[in-house]
């Protein structure tokens, strides 16, 4: 998780708010991205699909069920799916998200047993220092 907070860190330089994600496999990442939609001008640029698509580029493939996520922000309803369209082994969440998170929060699509592929989530890993990071970003755009 500490990997994830230190790409949180970069996105703020560019106005995007600060999540961060990382893609491992066998202990060693993959995988690696912060969000960008504002730099990038894209909607889709969320930290998890940014990471999503380097480590499926670097592995050569687009299956991910070897795959541990790290997060920095409980993902929204298209990164969850994004998630599970790679197949993703685990996933470990930082902060929480009340207004828009999809694996906990507002819905749970990681385990909703009507989908193909379930992920087993891990909650607050690094929660104190995500939860800082948006508060600080918040806060200063206020």
């Amino acid at each position: 998780m500490a990997h994830a907070l230190a790409w949180a860190d970069r996105a703020p330089a560019h106005g995007d708010v600060p999540v961060g994600c990382v893609v491992v496999v066998d202990g060693a990442i993959v995988g690696e991205g912060e969000n960008r939609r504002e730099v990038d001008r894209d909607p889709t640029a969320h930290a998890e699909i940014v990471a999503l698509r380097d480590a499926a580029r670097r592995l050569g493939r687009w299956r991910l069920d070897d795959a541990t996520v790290y997060v920095t922000l409980e993902p929204c309803a298209m990164c969850a799916g994004a998630l599970l369209s790679a197949r993703v082994g685990r996933l470990v969440i930082g902060a929480l998200d009340e207004k828009a998170g999809a694996v906990g929060s507002r819905y749970n699509l990681l385990s909703d047993p009507r989908l193909l592929h379930e992920v087993p989530v891990d909650y607050g890993v690094g929660e104190d220092g995500a939860a800082a990071r948006l508060r600080a970003f918040f806060e200063e755009r206020r």
